[in-house]
């Protein structure tokens, strides 16, 4: 069994949770068409379907919320949040949005110059790729092959593939890329980190041939935790001094501070010293996001965030953090449950391709599991496969993710490891019945992110 040190904080609040009985847990995941996204909270009683905004803020923080500035323009915990967003990430300008994906709709069509050009990434997750292709783009995922192999051990599964990325703009052509993004960590390769010296690689390249390098940054603090845990040379640095090298080669971010910001509401767009495209992101988010010195937050989510940037780069936190997401993941190997290893920072990822082989990736097999695992012990979880993935927007056909996961995600300082006790033993008997399992077809299929809000039946 996996030992680690005890949490670094003491509870001082708790928000009573109710496991209602298997019946009901049946009739309500049938009402909502088979969809976790469907499901009242309340109906839940361990609640992994993501990280974003799920966390538990601090009293530090829960102080700030009291003080946050309300002023329209120019409030104290504008300025508050500025200044730690210069301190931590190291970047000049900064425009705060309501959440990421505010942050890629205000960015992205200042970046994406003409229809067709691509977006070079690591790994998209669902809401970029559907905002690149929103705003005329493409998204590319370059990421390593060993990404891809659930089972094979490697310190940096979020990597770029050097060669393919330089291989991909000699092919297309530099005037026809208009950016490279690198996810850190990368949430659809597993949560899995970016190497320092991998990044440095990809900058390197994008200045070789003139391209522009950002950071989808919402889980940037983990990020560097790895990068310490399991990079040579960096041992000895603290997680600030890795972040502020990591950004160094950026020249702006996108991050929805819901991750690890560790608040409830909040993003950002930062830019290390571009004026030029700083004045034109300020001016794009006053009629999508709000005014510079608000965009879409309240004083006192400004202000909960100026703090959380403060607490997520603490050490014995992420060790914290981190550790709770390796426990749960050796139980499950212990098992003999395939996941994607080594685990990431935020989530457990179960791969249901081996789970389920019986079940096509058309009749989704890590939805099957999802809906199973919220059958048999109120948990939810949520697809990152082929149902999450889309149909060609070309020819309409269902894309065939290159992996099927069940992802467990974590909330921040939100569960003890009794409730991840809870998640495995469920997973452990929904493994051993895993033939039984059936998979799901539409009832209901939106054009766009079709898993947040698609209604489907099970197969018979």
């Amino acid at each position: 069994m996996y030992n680690r040190k005890a949490e670094p904080y003491k509870i001082k609040m708790v928000e009573p949770i109710k496991l209602i009985s298997r019946e009901e847990r049946e009739r309500k995941i049938a009402e909502v068409g088979y969809n976790q996204f469907a499901l009242r909270s309340e109906d839940v009683f361990i609640d992994l379907l993501t990280d974003s905004g799920t966390g538990a803020m601090s009293d530090w923080q829960w102080a700030g919320i009291m003080q946050g500035d309300e002023a329209y323009a120019g409030s104290r915990s504008f300025y508050n949040l500025e200044k730690s967003v210069q301190d931590i990430i190291g970047y000049t300008y900064f425009v705060p949005t309501h959440q990421g994906r505010g942050a890629e709709n205000v960015l992205f069509p200042l970046l994406i110059k003409q229809k067709g050009h691509y977006v070079l990434g690591n790994m998209h997750f669902d809401t970029t790729k559907a905002h690149i292709e929103l705003k005329g783009g493409r998204a590319i995922n370059l990421v390593i092959e060993e990404a891809y192999e659930t089972e094979k051990e490697h310190p940096f599964k979020g990597n770029f593939d050097l060669e393919k990325l330089e291989a991909f703009i000699k092919e297309k052509g530099v005037e026809n890329c208009s950016f490279v993004l690198i996810t850190v960590t990368c949430n659809s390769a597993g949560g899995q980190p970016v190497s320092m010296e991998n990044i440095k690689g990809v900058k390197k390249i994008a200045d070789q041939y003139g391209l522009r390098v950002f950071f989808d940054a919402a889980r940037f603090a983990e990020n560097a935790y790895f990068i310490k845990q399991r990079e040579a040379g960096y041992e000895n640095k603290t997680i600030p001094e890795i972040i502020l090298e990591m950004f160094s080669y950026g020249e702006g971010l996108t991050m929805s501070a819901k991750k690890d910001g560790i608040v409830n509401m909040g993003g950002m767009i930062a830019i290390k010293e571009d004026e030029e495209l700083y004045t034109q992101v300020r001016s794009m988010v006053v009629p999508i996001e709000g005014f510079p010195t608000y965009g879409g937050l309240a004083g006192r989510d400004m202000e909960a965030l100026a703090r959380g940037l403060r607490e997520v780069v603490e050490e014995d936190y992420l060790e914290s953090r981190i550790g709770q997401i390796e426990y749960l993941g050796q139980r499950l190997t212990d098992a003999g449950i395939p996941i994607q290893r080594p685990v990431g920072g935020h989530a457990v990822f179960v791969d249901c391709k081996k789970f389920c082989p019986h079940i096509p990736y058309h009749q989704f097999p890590a939805q099957a599991v999802c809906v199973e695992l919220y059958k048999e012990a109120g948990v939810r979880g949520v697809e990152i496969g082929s149902f999450l993935l889309g149909r060609d927007p070309e020819t309409g056909e269902h894309l065939e993710s290159p992996m099927e996961f069940l992802r467990l995600t974590i909330p921040r300082r939100v569960y003890t490891d009794r409730h991840m006790d809870v998640v495995a033993d469920a997973l452990i008997e929904i493994w051993k019945r895993r033939e039984t399992l059936k998979g799901f077809d539409f009832t209901y299929e939106p054009e766009v992110l079709r898993h947040f809000t698609a209604k489907l039946k099970p197969v018979e």
